[in-house]
């Protein structure tokens, strides 16, 4: 079941790209979060997606939000990833165990093994006030991330 609007954020801890580990907790009392779960680094729609975020990253991110991708990719893929593209915001791999974070939001797919489009807003009390999924081959329309961002401010 999807995390849903109103309710806490499981938390959690990661490694990002660069193998440091990054956790909710961390955030929390300092800075929102724009959790953006995605299928597979180097795939069409997560970079376009990601890099639409790159390329408008001041409407995403800030002092009071920061951005935070997750897959279930190995961390070196994600470090070759964001060299390549030019991400500027941590992408973290829930990639073992295996889906075990996007699996607590409710966006894990078993079946493929992966995360599916999942966003997710959480203020600075580690409540959820943004959440929606998308299925498999439907892009996500980031106006709706930006719409809550503004609420949140």
């Amino acid at each position: 079941m999807t995390v849903e609007v109103g309710s806490q954020a499981p938390d959690f801890t990661l490694k990002n790209q660069d193998g440091q580990e990054v956790s909710l907790k961390d955030f929390r009392g300092n800075q929102a979060v724009l959790l953006v779960f995605y299928p597979f680094a180097f795939s069409g729609i997560c970079t376009g997606e990601l890099c639409s975020v790159r390329d408008d990253l001041s409407s995403f991110q800030n002092d009071d939000v920061q951005v935070l991708g997750v897959s279930c990719d190995a961390p070196f893929a994600l470090k070759a990833w964001a060299a390549q593209e030019g991400y500027e915001f941590p992408l973290l791999s829930d990639f073992w165990p295996h889906g075990a974070v996007s699996e607590s939001y409710g966006v894990f797919n078993a079946d493929a093994g992966m995360a599916i489009r999942g966003t997710f807003l959480i203020d600075k009390d580690g409540v959820v006030r943004f959440a929606e999924q998308n299925g498999p081959g439907e892009a996500r329309d980031q106006q709706g991330w930006r719409d809550a961002l503004k609420q949140l401010a």
